[in-house]
């Protein structure tokens, strides 16, 4: 048995350690986090300074079993989880439970998984670093008093099985706060003018730098231009430059890989980490834009190699995030020589980005020449304006350029080359243009926008971008979804051939692609938070709370003070909640009456979900209608909420019978001779015609069609048919597996009667529960 046990998070991370240590070392994983907080009021123990009781998670019972056994045979164990607080915890626990003593144990860390960086490890282990765990702790205790006391207010106040968080809940403050800015926004409209020249058979576009606020101003602007003659009247050639991006951070690589590659940030988590695993890149947890020497050393080589000594600039990044730890490096190749890496296309993908970013960042600047050129006409004061932009020597741009997220808000132009030009040439107008255009409300939130927002405010850290968003769309707080945009009419203007031509025309405004939208729940939540828990959702309260987390890091403060000085405020606002009634919480608002009965009209949270009802409480014959889409119960208009009324809605006939939209409980759908076709999400039951719907039907028959295999007269309720894994036996609600040597089209009655005997009440379909990694690797024994 070898003598050293060196103990990693994943199992991936072991293996690939693994095959650079000799005989002596054995490496094995703890699947992560072994013990935690266990549910329940027993986990911390308020009235004693907030000593936390940490449990074995039952998943782990086996994993521990086995260290246990690989403790006793090893001479010296090297604790090598990852190298940030939840590492250190991680290694703290594990110390902890398996019961391992200062003599023997050792805490190892490296930020790369290769050779060079494991030996130097090992060379320089140190002790576990307690103000870390208890930064760390510190973070798990709080998160869980405020989960803990939070969410029982919502479930007493506004509805059962809601959570709140205190970085979840300040996540979507964020999304909230953006839905109510664009809900109030009003736009206006200005008149853009562009002029299209043609220059000895090539195009010259200009535009007038001011806009104008009336269809007035720019019509007699254009009239006017009908008489007038162009030239240039300026020339100005300068020399500019354009300088690469740092190398990534977690944040800016779940942006950029959200912009590029379109991943979620969750999905961006997950390959890096496979990629950090199998050795390929540095770790994915930092805020840091440093790179070491050797890494350094290892870009100059490869862009000399590649492209040549003028293409490479050595640069030294520092980070502008206040609590950024600088002894940590960017996320980078941990070999700048490998090219590509990983096992499938999306690894691969993803670490082509990181290797040309970080590659870029060592690049030299690239040269650019602009042109700019200002155009007069002869009858009027104003200039129209004409750029363009020549690269002279490409640097960096040869390998990488940074996305932004107003690449996909804002109408840009690709600067090119002029055709050429001299000063006080005259321009033959082919065509101007005056098009109306409208101001647009801030975008909402994108995953990866709202990275950078908590970022920008100082709210969570590396490792809580991820959860935090996956939990507020696990939460049901918000959606994140593209919808389709209206149509909207504008006016466009036109001189050509010495005419002037007018038409309204009709383009898309508001078209969202994965957006992040709030749900009725999560704005009736976010105000009650906002009323009775400001401090748990302002945002620099919040940052505060992090920048603390940051002291107890650094040794600068106990963590048990921390906990105190918030807790204190806090438990005496929950206990002041006992005195809010349920119905002074915003989560109902009264909307009129209904023309039809004089009965009111209410939008409310219902136990599934917002809606709107005709009728008191009390009323025996109320009525209900579920909210579309899109639809806010604090904006709903009464117009639109009659409107949900008319469902179930005759939709038009096919094969003589009649088709029917409606709502259900599982959601929209379309009735058609007693069967039902959903509607899933890419028809609206308002509106869905009579040719959409017969196509849906004619579908989901070709579907059913081919799940048919075989039915039998002896008994209807028997069925053959075709599922996800393959043939299976239909009898009622159970279903029965098709034994391996039968063919599932030859089998007769009796043999089906046989099958289901012998496997007694079959499967209804419930999901087995996963297998634990302990117990795979038991299942293996």
């Amino acid at each position: 048995m070898p003598k050293n046990l060196v103990i990693v998070e994943s199992p991936a991370k072991a293996k690939t350690i693994e095959g650079y240590l000799g005989k002596d070392y054995k490496v094995t994983s703890s699947y992560g986090h072994v013990r935690d907080l266990p549910k329940g009021e027993n986990a911390i123990d308020i009235k004693n300074k907030f000593k936390p009781t940490y449990e074995v998670s039952p998943d782990k019972k086996e994993v521990i079993r086995e260290l246990k056994k690989l403790v006793k045979e090893a001479e010296t164990i090297f604790l090598a989880s990852d190298d940030d607080r939840e590492g250190e915890a991680i290694s703290w626990h594990l110390k902890e439970v398996l019961g391992l003593t200062d003599e023997n144990t050792k805490r190892i860390v490296f930020r790369e998984i290769t050779k060079t960086a494991i030996t130097k490890a090992l060379e320089s282990p140190r002790k576990i670093d307690l103000d870390l765990v208890n930064a760390q702790q510190a973070r798990r205790i709080l998160d869980r008093l405020v989960g803990f006391e939070l969410s029982p207010v919502l479930w007493k106040k506004i509805k059962a099985g809601l959570s709140a968080g205190r970085v979840q809940s300040v996540a979507v403050r964020f999304i909230v706060d953006r839905e109510r800015e664009i809900e109030k926004f009003k736009p206006s409209s200005s008149f853009k003018i562009t002029a299209l020249f043609d220059v000895e058979g090539k195009q010259l576009q200009a535009e007038l730098p001011k806009k104008f606020e009336t269809r007035e101003e720019a019509e007699n602007f254009l009239k006017n231009c009908l008489q007038a003659e162009f030239s240039i009247k300026s020339l100005e050639t300068k020399p500019a430059k354009k300088s690469p991006a740092a190398p990534f951070t977690t944040s800016t690589l779940q942006q950029e890989a959200s912009r590029k590659l379109y991943f979620s940030v969750a999905q961006t988590m997950s390959i890096a980490q496979k990629l950090y695993e199998s050795g390929r890149i540095t770790y994915m947890r930092t805020d840091s834009v440093n790179l070491s020497e050797d890494a350094l050393k290892g870009a100059e080589k490869e862009i000399k190699n590649a492209f040549g000594n003028d293409y490479h600039q050595k640069r030294k990044y520092t980070s502008k995030s206040e609590g950024a730890q600088e002894a940590h490096e960017a996320i980078r190749p941990t070999d700048f020589s490998v090219t590509e890496a990983g096992n499938d296309r999306n690894e691969q993908r993803l670490y082509e980005l990181i290797w040309k970013r970080a590659i870029a960042s060592q690049m030299a600047d690239a040269q650019l020449e602009k042109t700019n050129v200002s155009i007069a006409i002869s009858n009027a004061d104003q200039t129209l304006s004409a750029s363009g932009e020549v690269i002279k020597f490409q640097g960096f741009l040869k390998v990488y350029l940074e996305s932004t997220d107003e690449d996909e808000e804002e109408e840009t132009t690709t600067k090119g080359l002029l055709p050429p030009l001299k000063k006080g040439q005259v321009l033959d107008l082919t065509e101007m243009k005056g098009r109306q255009s409208f101001t647009r409300p801030a975008p909402r939130y994108t995953e990866a926008s709202l990275v950078k927002k908590l970022e920008e405010m100082g709210i969570g850290r590396p490792s809580t971008y991820a959860p935090t968003i996956s939990t507020i769309q696990k939460r049901n707080y918000v959606l994140k979804e593209s919808r389709e945009g209206s149509p909207r009419k504008y006016t466009e203007m036109l001189i050509r051939k010495g005419k002037f031509e007018e038409a309204e025309k009709t383009e898309t405004t508001g078209t969202e692609k994965n957006k992040l939208f709030p749900t009725n729940i999560a704005m009736v939540v976010n105000d009650f938070l906002v009323e009775h828990f400001p401090n748990v959702i302002d945002f620099s309260f919040t940052a505060k709370v992090e920048k603390e987390f940051d002291h107890i890091a650094q040794g600068g403060q106990l963590w048990e003070e921390m906990i105190e000085n918030f807790y204190g405020a806090f438990h005496s606002k929950v206990e002041q909640t006992e005195n809010i009634k349920r119905t002074d919480v915003n989560s109902s608002r009264e909307l009129g009456e209904d023309p039809k009965t004089g009965k009111k009209v209410i939008a409310r949270l219902g136990k599934f979900g917002p809606l709107v009802q005709i009728g008191e409480q009390e009323d025996e014959e109320k009525q209900f209608a579920s909210l579309r889409k899109g639809q806010f119960i604090e904006s709903i208009s009464l117009e639109e909420a009659l409107e949900l009324f008319k469902l179930p809605r005759d939709v038009g006939y096919f094969e003589d019978k009649k088709i029917v939209a409606a709502i259900g409980r599982f959601g929209p759908y379309i009735r058609h001779d007693g069967k039902f076709v959903s509607l899933g999400k890419e028809y609206d039951p308002h509106s869905v015609n009579e040719e959409e719907a017969i196509a849906l039907i004619k579908a989901k028959r070709e579907a059913d069609a081919k799940k048919h295999i075989k039915s039998f007269n002896e008994d209807p309720e028997v069925q053959v048919l075709m599922g996800r894994w393959g043939p299976y036996i239909k009898k009622g609600r159970n279903n029965y597996k098709i034994p391996k040597d039968k063919e599932a089209e030859k089998l007769t009655f009796a043999e089906i009667t046989e099958i289901i005997e012998s496997q007694g009440d079959g499967k209804k379909g419930k999901a087995k529960p996963k297998k634990t990694a302990a117990g795979k690797k038991k299942a293996k024994k």
